[in-house]
């Protein structure tokens, strides 16, 4: 039996499309291995959306090299964003990959394997972004009791710093009712949470139904037995109607976290972004998603050091945070990426003024999250445990997203992977809680 590992780089997105791989891999009777060392092929499913994603892809792919080298493995095969920006320089800069794969070529992968086995020569293949395999047999990353459910590939909204409309084509809304046929056997399989993806989920169905569906699909999701989370990622301002906010408040199941990538909020910075909507808008939603859902919680992504951002402008963003106080907040310095509009701007920002921002921003959100986690000392939570260490469980609360922000700690004896647990939060240290259970 034809041994495979692979490797996931890079966003959900991509994680979907690696689980996509491996369910046709195991279809075609491969054998999936947690470990390199002593298969027959290696595969990185890579990011190549920024510099730093780039690079932790090509020193994967140079690591794998050298088992293959040492004759550990047999083939290596690369897949995903980094070969589909770079597809003609991929294979000659990269003697040691037996093959490529664009992202329109996900479903080739069997053949790319058995391919890279039986030949000493390099395969590309590179098919229309738009072919990119949407749905299909999984075989889930996430445990077996939360996954992502993603309804759209591609983006429309051609930002000007980004690069993801070259790489992974338009946006393509996924049919609702294929949706939901895929959210049941999910649900059937023991999956708990669903955790609905796409570049921009609010804008999902408008190519399919000439208008934005989301908060029909929410409805119907909703009523899928066996899930009992539902949370959303990624929002966008400009399409977050009140509708779609009705249907999260009403909710027996969609949890109040909203994951909206904002990156600025100053006019002129978001009229270069080439971002819909405008701080003022930015600014009203948030209040309006508060005051419906005063428990709700909010993460973000921000850009600092675009390119012409003026200290006047860095600082009104650092002013918003400091009012508005988000829950969840990343921040990264712009990368100036090849290929996309930004790149050629004038007014360059110097890394270091770059970095300098980013620092003040991230210490002056770690306050708030400081501040924010010392306030849920003495509440209770609905907590879903993710795993153990000896005696502690490890979890989530509808507060927390997958690998991206804080952990719920505590003891239990019986609690074991996927089940939901109350616990009162007893102390805090950053963005992690730590609680009593008071029923499992």
């Amino acid at each position: 039996m034809t041994k495979i590992f692979l490797l996931s780089l890079g966003c959900a997105k991509n994680l979907v499309n690696s689980e996509l791989m491996l369910g046709r891999l195991r279809a075609a009777g491969m054998e999936i291995c947690e470990s390199p060392e002593g298969v027959d092929a290696a595969i990185v499913n890579t990011c190549g959306f920024i510099d730093s994603a780039k690079s932790e892809a090509i020193e994967a792919i140079l690591e794998l090299a050298e088992l293959k080298k040492q004759g550990l493995i047999r083939a290596l095969i690369v897949t995903g964003c980094l070969t589909q920006r770079y597809q003609q320089e991929f294979l000659k800069e990269l003697p040691e990959v037996d093959a490529a794969l664009g992202t329109g070529s996900y479903d080739s992968i069997v053949e790319a394997v058995q391919a890279a086995l039986l030949s000493t020569g390099q395969r590309a293949y590179f098919a229309p972004r738009e072919q990119s395999i949407l749905m299909g047999e999984r075989v889930l990353l996430t445990g077996q009791y939360s996954a992502y459910l993603r309804i759209a590939e591609g983006c429309d909204n051609r930002c000007s710093y980004c690069v993801i409309p070259l790489i992974r084509g338009a946006f393509r809304s996924v049919p609702m009712e294929q949706l939901v046929e895929e959210a049941q056997r999910l649900a059937q399989a023991g999956i708990k949470e669903l955790l609905v993806v796409a570049q921009d989920i609010t804008r999902y169905g408008l190519d399919l139904y000439g208008k934005c569906s989301l908060a029909e699909l929410l409805r119907r999701l909703e009523q899928v037995e066996g899930i009992r989370w539902i949370r959303l990622h990624y929002l966008y301002p400009d399409e977050l109607s009140d509708e779609v906010l009705e249907v999260i408040a009403s909710s027996r199941k969609i949890l109040h976290y909203f994951d909206i990538p904002i990156q600025h909020v100053n006019d002129r910075v978001l009229r270069d972004m080439n971002r819909r909507g405008s701080g003022a808008l930015i600014r009203e939603r948030i209040r309006r998603l508060r005051a419906m859902m005063p428990d709700a919680i909010l993460r973000t992504s921000l850009i600092v050091g675009f390119p012409g951002e003026t200290e006047e402008e860095y600082r009104e963003l650092y002013d918003f945070l400091e009012e508005y106080r988000l829950e969840r907040v990343g921040v990264f310095c712009y990368s100036q990426e090849e290929g996309s509009p930004a790149a050629e701007m004038p007014d360059q920002i110097p890394e270091e003024i770059k970095e300098r921002r980013r620092a003040e921003i991230y210490a002056l959100q770690e306050q708030v999250m400081d501040d924010f986690s010392q306030k849920q000392i003495g509440r209770t939570l609905e907590v879903l445990c993710c795993g153990r260490e000896g005696e502690t469980c490890l979890g989530r609360s509808y507060m927390d997203s997958v690998d991206i922000d804080g952990t719920v700690y505590f003891d239990s004896d019986t609690a074991q992977e996927g089940d939901f647990v109350t616990v009162r939060v007893d102390y805090a240290e950053g963005c992690d809680l730590y609680g009593t259970v008071l029923e499992d």
